[in-house]
């Protein structure tokens, strides 16, 4: 297809040129994380004892300690612990995350924003789908050495529209803080193989990584009754590299191709139907999608590394097929061109003063003539301007920036964000935070796809947010940090679906009441003694447009991971259990079409795993996902997988 030939342009650059995202605090540049016997490394970047946040500042890195807003790192470490495969799970671990999926999409929301309210950043590229205004993030599959970063609140100051939410960043590992060979195979129920290869090198100016992951399985029933197992197999081909040509002048390139064939079941659309508007078997149904991700920058610096120059270009190509025993059913192709410079320049060692400027532009066609939709190609395209500001002193620190975003279909967007923390003790900090965010309306909600079944509306409006949030990081002995968050947001002229009178057929409309988003996010890390560590988390929402709940937004969501890992890491266990509050949703089993609401009902899921050392670097694990084998619903109608369990064994050299 027409991305394997973008993908065979870039791949070798990534594999040759890059930099390390270079930051300094106090005068002090920090070096690479380096592997030490099995274990991984926790950023890409590090000081001792210190983690940090590559996408909190357009300056690429910033001490988590010294962040205002609020931000969780899944490191290397709990990836592996929780033998996390697929991305969408463990970020069920996060306050203020709520995960649906069914078979083609997995969403995710934060803080009761929308999916496509989510900005989601993969080696520093913007990944979402042109067309659906989203990242299919059930695609994104744990590679070895990799980190997530969530950053929940209002970016889009920052990164412009696509961040009302917050920020999502996956960062695979540089071959440098993972060199060596590692593999891993697996197998288990549901004829599920699931497969990874690694190789990372490095030398004095330059170091390279390439990943390779494989996921197949027949997958089971997710119709009420059904006897169809849906399956699916996902391919994901990545790399990576960086080398410095002289002393303060580097390149950088990424580039990752993902591939996803899968079965679905379709609703039951005839109304003399008794299962009208549920999901059934629907054999020879299925999805294809393709993506071609790729990154080039340049990175220089000058005064002693005072002052950085980076400048990076980026494209993203999707195309999304949907079939039908009578052929293809639908047919779409995404493509982005991105290009950004920023310059931070720190004055005095506390003060961080950074500009950027962005082109960005997305296109859209719908590949597919015989849906009687439009099929021409449609483009929008925006320039951005960044300015941020950043002071990290003992006494407190403090955060603000702005952004002014051009568009040349929708009016010009101003956003802000403003944050404040200040340590009151030496073991309690309390931080605020306020900002503002913007989502412009995407294609298929401006032109409409299938003809008779959903009419675009070309007189949408972007939607806009503003929000705030207070929270209090407390250190209890060495051990523990327990942080606790109250955030609130408004968000204004919300897109959703509509069905007029007198044909009923959908069609997308700006509301004219407000939309509001409030809750309590609790987060706690402790380590329990020398072999045991815990992470858990809840999260209250109360989300609601014109005091009507919003669907798919779970008022509590909770989870927590208890680890013992044996004495010179020889063996380990880890029990995750994740629970899921009542949801409202909507359902379609009116002929009319017109959508009924529903509750789906609370649910608990349970996971456990152990690894144990065959010999040195060689490892054998198991792990057993839902184990009470509880059928729940993410999205009406469609049932979520059962009991499942896989045993493998993985290397590293």
């Amino acid at each position: 297809m027409r991305n394997f030939v973008l993908l065979s342009s870039v791949a070798g650059a990534a594999l040759v040129w890059a930099v390390p995202v270079m930051a300094q605090e106090d005068g002090k540049t920090p070096g690479q994380c380096y592997v030490t016997g099995d274990e991984v490394s926790e950023s890409l970047l590090c000081y001792p004892g210190k983690d940090i946040l590559v996408s909190a500042s357009r300056d690429a890195s910033l001490l988590r300690e010294d962040f205002t807003g609020s931000a969780l790192v899944i490191t290397a470490q709990q990836l592996e612990a929780r033998q996390t495969r697929d991305i969408a799970d463990v970020l069920r671990d996060v306050p203020g995350v709520a995960v649906a999926g069914i078979p083609g999409q997995t969403q995710i929301r934060l803080r009761g924003s929308e999916g496509n309210h989510v900005l989601v950043l993969v080696d520093g590229i913007e990944v979402s789908d042109p067309f659906a205004g989203e990242f299919d993030v059930g695609t994104l599959q744990a590679e070895v050495g990799a980190r997530v970063e969530v950053l929940r609140g209002p970016q889009s100051a920052l990164y412009g529209p696509d961040a009302i939410g917050g920020v999502i960043a996956y960062e695979s590992a540089s071959g440098r803080a993972v060199p060596g060979f590692a593999a891993r195979i697996e197998g288990g129920t549901d004829s599920t193989i699931n497969g990874a290869l690694r190789y990372g090198a490095a030398g004095d100016s330059w170091d390279a990584a390439l990943s390779a992951t494989v996921v197949s399985t027949d997958g089971q029933p997710n119709a009420q009754n059904g006897t169809r197992e849906v399956g699916r197999d996902s391919y994901t081909l990545s790399g990576k590299g960086n080398v410095e040509l002289a002393e303060g002048l580097a390149l950088r390139a990424a580039a990752r191709f993902i591939r996803t064939e899968g079965q679905f079941n379709d609703s039951d659309f005839d109304p003399a139907s008794p299962t009208f508007g549920f999901t059934i078997d629907s054999p020879g149904v299925g999805y294809v999608n393709e993506a071609v991700y790729a990154l080039v920058g340049a990175r220089a610096e000058v005064l002693e590394g005072r002052w950085t120059h980076d400048l990076s270009a980026q494209v993203a190509e999707i195309d999304r097929e949907t079939e039908s025993p009578f052929g293809l059913t639908s047919a779409s192709e995404g493509d982005r061109v991105k290009a950004s410079y920023v310059t931070a320049l720190r004055i005095a060692d506390d003060h961080n003063v950074t500009f950027a400027a962005d082109y960005e532009r997305e296109s859209f066609r719908n590949a597919l003539a015989a849906s009687g939709g439009f099929t021409g190609r449609r483009a929008v395209e925006q320039v951005g301007f960044v300015g941020e500001y950043r002071y990290s002193g003992e006494a407190f620190d403090l955060s603000a920036a702005l952004r002014h975003d051009l568009n040349d279909r929708f009016r010009d967007a101003t956003t802000f964000r403003v944050g404040a923390g200040y340590p009151v003790t030496d073991s309690t900090r309390l931080r605020a935070a306020a900002g503002s965010g913007v989502k412009n309306p995407g294609f298929f909600e401006l032109y409409g796809f299938v003809s008779g079944q959903f009419i675009g509306n070309e007189a949408l409006r972007p939607e806009k947010s503003t929000g705030w949030e207070v929270g209090v990081d407390q250190e209890l002995g060495d051990t523990t940090l327990l942080s606790v968050i109250y955030f609130d947001s408004t968000l204004e002229g919300e897109i959703f679906t509509t069905f007029p009178p007198p044909n009923f057929i959908a069609t997308p409309a700006n509301r004219t009441t407000e939309s509001q988003q409030r809750g309590v996010e609790v987060s706690l890390t402790a380590k329990l003694a020398e072999q045991w560590s815990l992470d858990a988390a809840y999260s209250y929402l109360d989300a609601e447009e014109n005091g009507v709940e919003e669907v798919r937004r779970p008022q509590h969501i909770a989870s927590a991971a208890l680890t013992w890992a044996a004495p010179g890491d020889a063996a380990s266990a880890t029990l995750v259990v994740r629970h899921n509050g009542a949801t409202p949703d909507v359902a379609f089993i009116d002929p009319s079409f017109i959508p009924v609401r529903v509750t789906l009902g609370d649910y608990t899921l349970v996971n456990v795993n152990a690894r144990a050392r065959l010999a040195e670097g060689i490892n054998a694990f198991a792990r057993v996902e839902n184990l009470l084998d509880q059928r729940y619903e993410q999205v009406f109608s469609f049932v979520s997988p059962g009991r499942s369990a896989v045993v493998g064994v993985e290397a590293r050299f």
